[in-house]
């Protein structure tokens, strides 16, 4: 007969489990997460049809089926299990299809799905290994490369409103009068499919936050990046530059702060670090609108402090007691 005390060790032998970690789950998935944030696009793709017709649903739809179906032949090719109902291939394709103007040819938006994972993310190893978020590489591999189709006051000529930041660009600021910022702020402007529809952009980050599904560090830090460094500009000549106000709703400001910049993989990780990061893309924003020749600096700014999150997430606080 075991004495008592190894009779109860072998009891709680019996009822540990060893396995990999995490060993503290919340409960939460890969594909919640992306339903979560397909959720939030739906008000942003709802105004899109509304302004711009049945081409916005053809765009965005073609856009995440060629995603999707990339996602499923590099995994195959891989020999890996094919996992595309976490939604995240779709969510990807997506985000690239609110990039691109409504009138976009059928041959770019697949060349774009396809490039968004193919190039964005399966040469890194896959979904959470791309150093950069993956519909930015699609997307600039295609503006460099069909420009012309890329331009968005170029393929939307037949609107009878503007596309703001191209009017900044090519204008100046006397131009900007045309522009009511409550127009701007309901997606009265012409820009990205999506990226453009501001207040519903807007409720569907609100809404990430609610759910907790993103931080607050990274959209408040893109923010306040923006609007700080256009204060600046603005402070130095407000007959050369733009407002804070009007960088904050043209463009694609309020798209990246929410969606681009918070990507999982591509940013970095704690408080400081992601605040930083934000407000490093917000200042590049502004600055890449006032010197650069891309009206709209999102994509660019985003791209460019995902390559310093590496280096900001060494941006840690010291520990207890530590001089």
């Amino acid at each position: 007969m075991n004495p008592p005390i190894l009779k109860a060790m072998s009891d709680i032998t019996l009822k540990l489990t060893v396995s990999p970690p995490p060993h503290w789950r919340s409960g939460r998935t890969i594909q919640g997460m992306m339903q979560a944030h397909l959720l939030a696009l739906v008000p942003a793709a709802a105004m899109a049809v509304v302004m711009y017709g049945f081409r916005a649903v053809s765009v965005i739809g073609l856009a995440g089926t060629a995603a999707v179906l990339t996602e499923v032949a590099c995994l195959r090719l891989q020999k890996r299990d094919v996992d595309v109902d976490n939604y995240s291939a779709l969510y990807a394709g997506v985000l690239f299809a609110f990039l691109l103007p409504a009138t976009a040819p059928w041959w770019l938006v697949t060349i774009g799905g396809v490039l968004t994972i193919a190039l964005g993310r399966t040469v890194f190893g896959g979904f959470g290994c791309n150093p950069v978020c993956a519909p930015l590489v699609a997307w600039a591999v295609c503006r460099f490369s069909w420009p012309s189709a890329m331009d968005i006051d170029l393929n939307l000529a037949n609107y009878m409103i503007n596309s703001p930041v191209d009017q900044l660009m090519y204008y100046g600021v006397g131009s900007l009068r045309q522009f009511d910022y409550m127009d701007l702020f309901t997606g009265h402007q012409l820009g990205g499919l999506g990226s453009s529809q501001v207040m519903a952009l807007a409720a569907g980050g609100i809404f990430l936050l609610a759910a907790r599904w993103i931080r607050l560090f990274i959209p408040a830090g893109f923010l306040l990046g923006v609007a700080g460094t256009s204060a600046i500009y603005w402070a130095i000549d407000p007959a050369v530059y733009a407002d804070p106000m009007f960088h904050l709703l043209a463009g694609s400001t309020v798209f990246g702060a929410f969606f681009l910049a918070p990507d999982v993989s591509s940013s970095p990780v704690g408080k400081i670090p992601q605040t930083v990061f934000g407000l490093i893309a917000g200042a590049m924003v502004v600055i890449i609108r006032t010197y650069g020749v891309y009206p709209d600096g999102v994509p660019f700014a985003v791209m460019v402090a995902n390559l310093l999150s590496p280096l900001l997430d060494r941006l840690r606080p010291k520990y207890f007691g530590v001089r």
